[in-house]
């Protein structure tokens, strides 16, 4: 259950939604929000709509981690961990971990007080042949578990496969070094978990994995360096960027 809510500090995991769509029009002042750097990065963009929402998802970042953090969301800066993995900057180095994923009209933020977190999202679209992109990338043991089903039901177990292992990667902190095939996920029915990592000195899987439904059109996943941790929902209201 999504519960809708303003951003305060608060102990534990949570993740939260936003819908970049139904986000009301940015207001004055915002654009001050983003970084050099974030600014670039959105420049890059050919298509407005993809700019825009790249601005959007940054800019939900920022208003998140502000309420964490009490200070004003400009004031929020980043760096570059070890592996590319954007990090909380002086003097909020150690305060929360966060992680944002946006695929369409959905973006994901996951803060966690003092455990490494990942989140993704994908938009579910026409995919051609999942079984071919899975034999690229999963795991033998995923492979053998999509192999069992059909239809539909294999292309949302391949959604929630997909999003599970990134969420995983993301959480690591490792960027692309860290192959998809290394490691087994469940699969639905199965409850999401780590079951399996190979090779020497891989990560143990102490973690916890969440299925998260953002809505119809998408599937994402939250993986959390801890076992048994509880992960609230929330979705910022359509007018948050107003009450900024």
């Amino acid at each position: 259950m999504w519960q809708a809510a303003t951003p305060v500090r608060q102990p534990g995991s949570a993740v939260w939604h936003v819908n970049l769509e139904a986000t009301a029009p940015i207001v004055a002042g915002m654009a001050a929000w983003l970084s050099a750097d974030e600014a670039a990065r959105a420049d890059r963009f050919l298509r407005r709509e993809d700019r825009d929402r790249f601005i959007r998802s940054h800019q939900a970042l920022r208003y998140i981690l502000a309420g964490y953090l009490d200070r004003s969301p400009e004031a929020v800066r980043f760096r570059i961990g070890p592996h590319g993995k954007p990090e909380l900057d002086v003097p909020d180095q150690d305060a929360l971990h966060f992680n944002l994923s946006h695929s369409g009209r959905h973006a994901l933020i996951g803060v966690a007080d003092g455990i490494s977190i990942g989140v993704d999202v994908e938009a579910i679209r026409p995919f051609g042949d999942p079984m071919a992109v899975a034999r690229a990338h999963f795991h033998p043991g995923e492979i053998a578990d999509l192999a069992r089903l059909s239809g539909a039901a294999q292309e949302a177990a391949f959604f929630a496969c997909w999003t599970r292992k990134e969420a995983v990667v993301k959480a690591l902190g490792t960027g692309l070094s860290f192959p998809l095939d290394r490691f087994r996920v469940a699969l639905p029915p199965a409850d999401p978990a780590v079951l399996r990592w190979e090779g020497a000195g891989e990560p143990t899987p102490e973690w916890t994995i969440h299925h998260l439904d953002p809505g119809v059109d998408a599937v994402g996943a939250v993986a959390i360096a801890q076992v048994c941790e509880p992960c609230i929902r929330y979705r910022l209201p359509p007018d948050w960027a107003e009450a900024a």
